[in-house]
């Protein structure tokens, strides 16, 4: 049920956000360049490396060392526009629909945490990561890694049909409200470290 839920909401989000969607593309094109989708791997269910698609929101500025510029600096006024609205997230919709990951679920992070996460942590990967989840609608990123992985546990253990229902509801209360964007004092989320202990 899930699966065909995620399905026929992707499908039909892409059929009514089309337009957008080009326009988006348009924009991310003029204002930040090429290419306009950012493609990174990431874990997927059961940490199965797969290519996740956004549209791109910082630029590729370097320094005289040739290494990439901190985020705050590389993220212009439209890529904040883009995140904190949720915009640039929309091309995962066709990752939804090919299967790597599904509406709901622990967001899929970096594949370099991967060895950091302890034995609990480690089971956000016995489902299918998701576009948004149980960590997006309580705090997003204003709260800690380890309260993180502690609500996508949780998740795995309740995950229902009617709890996905809440959260892609919740979902849309937190884009609206531009709640939880980035964590205090960064743009985005620190990196994950692993475990102090």
């Amino acid at each position: 049920m899930k699966r065909l839920f995620d399905l026929v909401a992707a499908i039909s989000g892409l059929c009514l956000l089309w337009p957008i969607l080009l326009l988006l593309a348009l924009l991310v094109r003029i204002k930040l360049g090429s290419p306009v989708l950012f493609r990174q791997q990431r874990p997927g269910l059961h940490g199965e490396p797969f290519y996740i698609y956004k549209f791109r929101s910082m630029t590729d500025e370097r320094g005289p060392d040739g290494k990439l510029l901190p985020d705050a600096e590389r993220l212009p006024p439209f890529g904040v526009f883009l995140r904190r609205f949720s915009l640039d997230e929309l091309p995962q919709l066709l990752n939804v629909i090919k299967g790597d990951i599904s509406l709901v679920g622990p967001r899929a992070l970096l594949m370099e945490y991967l060895p950091l996460y302890n034995a609990d942590q480690a089971r956000r990967h016995d489902v299918r990561p998701g576009i948004t989840g149980w960590a997006q609608v309580n705090g997003r990123n204003a709260i800690s890694w380890e309260e993180k992985f502690a609500y996508d546990v949780w998740y795995v253990d309740h995950h229902s049909f009617l709890l996905d229902l809440k959260i892609l509801w919740q979902t849309l209360l937190k884009v609206v409200r531009s709640e939880g964007v980035a964590q205090s004092g960064h743009v985005t989320m620190e990196k994950f470290r692993g475990n102090s202990r």
